[in-house]
């Protein structure tokens, strides 16, 4: 029985330490499908933006980030675009492009700005 309860105590020790190193590896900063993960809730309404924000906050990483901004600026862009007339007609789709757009690039890995504004965007945003 004490050799039984040896067992248990050191096959407990073992997945601790493996369940460890697996949360070590998946929150790694430096882990890219880490900011993937933010970057792509970050596109998913105004309330996934705000978890992802909540989430890279905790552990930032430079592809989050991106994204963070990129998805900012496009629903700002978006708002602003809205009031205008005429062209407020055709904001929602407009921005609904851009967020596509600006998805398709962060679920395969690439950090390219939005078409015309999103250099702006990084720059504006660049505290987040």
């Amino acid at each position: 029985m004490s050799e039984e309860g040896n067992d248990f105590s050191e096959n407990a020790k073992k997945a601790a330490n493996d369940f460890q190193e697996e949360v070590k590896q998946t929150f790694d900063p430096n882990n890219p499908d880490n900011g993937k993960i933010v970057a792509i809730i970050a596109h998913i309404t105004v309330i996934g933006w705000i978890v992802a924000l909540i989430m890279n906050s905790q552990n930032r990483t430079e592809f989050g980030s991106f994204y963070i901004r990129q998805t900012l600026g496009i629903w700002l862009l978006t708002i602003v675009l809205g009031i205008i007339p005429i062209v407020g007609c055709f904001a929602a789709i407009i921005g609904l492009v851009l967020i596509i757009m600006s998805l398709i690039n962060a679920a395969s890995n690439n950090m390219n700005p939005t078409v015309l504004v999103g250099e702006y965007f990084q720059d504006w945003f660049k505290s987040l």
